[in-house]
């Protein structure tokens, strides 16, 4: 259907009956001044200027004044509701608040939306069971009501919401309309008594407004052009389906297109000579103002809100937003023990099938042509699942990420530095539980030294593929482009790594790709941890030698540079990915698969 009830505006227009739509600069309202060409059905060069309060539009402003609440709930699923409405209290609303303050307005927003009974249930997904569908479209809307804003844009706020609970909702909001603040929501065909909170009204169909005014007038209106409303009939839902688009069939398509553009013809006309584009009855600028209750609110509350006004209203530092965001965090991925444990045997797994595999070879230490191709395995198989695991889990906060950036309410820094350090604890854990089992039941060098050497190693390769994963999940907009380049690059680096061709073999290009990749340093590393110092015998006719491990690494083309520059390189190439993470970040726009 072609047809969108438009915008519902819910502050009474007979407050201020010799004003336009969105006037005075002392409430918090929304003002449209336009220029450009005459007022002619064609505009050429059009140019517009929108102004908040009299001020110039900016992102900064909008970010302060105006909240979205958008039609999908992007919410952590294993934060329970008041949690989620605690973390972003102290994220979204200015310091001098006290704790105690902001506990309490957490509870207002909890009783005033209905949620006490949820408050400490987990929100939870489509994946993760939590709280029901209109439960968590209403914690979508807490979060935004939260701090207050000026003016609230809903978009289709009442989907999903069983009739009484979209009518309470509908009352809060129009109760919010009075206390000075702008309501704005789409709607689509809404129930009578919902439709009588309204204020103002638009209707649209197939982009065009078919009417804008009153919403207690909007039936006098198309009266007057021959269509009136039946008795016992909800107005909405007559007048939209009377500009609705039947598509059935060709002619029954081509007569409601011509109504739908006769009725928006007669609007134009109707409004063409009027300032705010709204149409009002002939005795509208006679009439005595008849809601007196709005009014007398909005003076009540005016000390009210200029003394908070006046009050400095600094939201948390970036220092303060970190803390918050990694605490938060770790409280949602802590609780996702299934994935936990997933992941962790997933990595134990790996271990003990490789391991008991070369376990097999008894007491004799493993032939130098095994330990090659050992340490080289060691460094691919986690790494990979790693890479598949950080794209999948990144996409799937990519949409919260997302609608939190644009409406301010943290610094991409701050959320930077709380992804990567919440996330170490899980990469150290994941690490050992992978590394320790593979080692000692490959047999491996059983000096301490050596081990910690060779599981450093492996931590930094790990940890390469995690940062490599960050910075593909964010830099390409889905899942699926995201994987194949994670899979593309891990490829690249694992053909390269020294072990399937030799490095002297390669031609120039993949010579080039060798020297950024993890896997030939953490390779090259792990040999001469492995190989150096240990005596190998070397048979030749009937001749046996022992032979110094380090000469098998420098046959390899392995030992060109000291051990130390393995380290170095690795961690350079953890910050390099780090970086690109960042800058990813700070100027893709963080869009879920369903937003591009």
């Amino acid at each position: 259907m072609d047809t969108d009830p438009g915008f519902n505006h819910a502050n009474s227009p007979s407050q201020h009956p010799d004003t336009e739509l969105f006037s005075t600069e002392e409430d918090s309202s929304l003002y449209f001044t336009y220029s450009g060409g005459c007022n002619e059905l064609e505009v050429n060069d059009l140019h517009y200027e929108i102004l908040i309060n009299g001020k110039p539009n900016t992102p900064q402003l909008v970010k302060k004044s105006i909240a979205h609440v958008r039609q999908d709930d992007r919410l952590l699923p294993h934060l329970t509701v008041r949690e989620t409405l605690v973390f972003v209290a102290k994220l979204r609303l200015p310091t001098h608040f006290t704790q105690a303050q902001r506990e309490q307005r957490v509870d207002d927003v909890i009783a005033e939306l209905r949620l006490r009974q949820c408050a400490h249930t987990r929100v939870g997904n489509d994946y993760v069971r939590g709280v029901s569908g209109g439960e968590r479209r209403r914690v979508s809307i807490a979060v935004q009501l939260l701090w207050n804003p000026g003016i609230l844009i809903l978009d289709e706020p009442t989907s999903g919401l069983d009739s009484f609970t979209a009518h309470n909702l509908v009352i809060t909001l129009s109760r919010l309309a009075r206390g000075n603040r702008l309501v704005l929501l789409s709607v689509h065909q809404p129930r009578s008594d919902i439709f009588q909170l309204f204020d103002l009204v638009v209707l649209l169909s197939s982009g065009s407004a078919v009417y804008c005014g009153a919403a207690r007038d909007m039936v006098a209106y198309f009266t007057a052009l021959g269509y009136p409303c039946p008795r016992y009939c909800n107005p909405s839902d007559f007048y939209v389906d009377l500009i609705s688009i039947d598509r059935r069939s060709l002619e029954q398509e081509a007569e409601c297109l011509e109504r739908a553009t006769v009725l928006a013809g007669k609007f134009m006309e109707k409004v063409r000579d009027t300032e705010d584009h709204m149409w009002k009855p002939a005795a509208a600028d006679t009439a005595p103002a008849q809601t007196e209750s709005p009014q007398q609110l909005s003076t009540v509350k005016t000390e009210e809100v200029i003394t908070i006004s006046k009050q400095k209203n600094r939201l948390p530092g970036r220092l303060h937003q970190f803390t918050i965001l990694i605490r938060r965090h770790m409280y949602n991925d802590y609780r996702d023990l299934v994935t936990i444990l997933v992941h962790g045997f997933e990595a134990l797994l790996m271990s003990l099938l490789v391991g008991c595999l070369y376990y097999g070879a008894g007491e004799e230490r493993l032939s130098i042509q095994d330990t090659v191709a050992l340490l080289y395995m060691i460094g691919a198989l986690t790494p990979f699942a790693v890479v598949l695991d950080v794209i999948a889990k990144c996409h799937t906060e990519r949409a919260m990420l997302f609608h939190e950036l644009e409406d301010g309410m943290y610094s991409v820094s701050s959320y930077f530095f709380a992804k990567v350090l919440g996330e170490l604890p899980e990469h150290c854990v994941f690490t050992l539980v992978y590394g320790l089992p593979i080692y000692w039941l490959a047999g491996l060098n059983e000096a301490p030294e050596r081990f910690l050497l060779n599981f450093l190693l492996v931590w930094l390769m790990v940890y390469c593929s995690r940062a490599m994963a960050l910075f593909v999940a964010a830099a390409l907009p889905t899942l699926q482009t995201s994987a194949f380049m994670g899979n593309a690059l891990f490829t690249v680096f694992y053909l390269t790594g020294g072990f399937v061709i030799s490095l002297e073999n390669m031609w120039l290009v993949a010579s080039w790709f060798s020297h950024a990749s993890f896997m030939r340093w953490g390779f090259e590393g792990m040999l001469q941890v492995q190989f150096r110092g240990n005596k190998y015998p070397i048979t030749i006719s009937n001749i046996t030698i022992s032979v110094d491990g380090i000469h098998v690494v420098e046959a390899m083309k392995m030992n060109q540079y000291p051990l130390y520059s393995c380290y170095l390189v690795l961690l350079a190439v953890c910050l390099c990915f780090m970086v690109l993470y960042y800058v990813s970040l700070k100027f893709i726009k963080q869009k879920s698969s369903q937003d591009w």
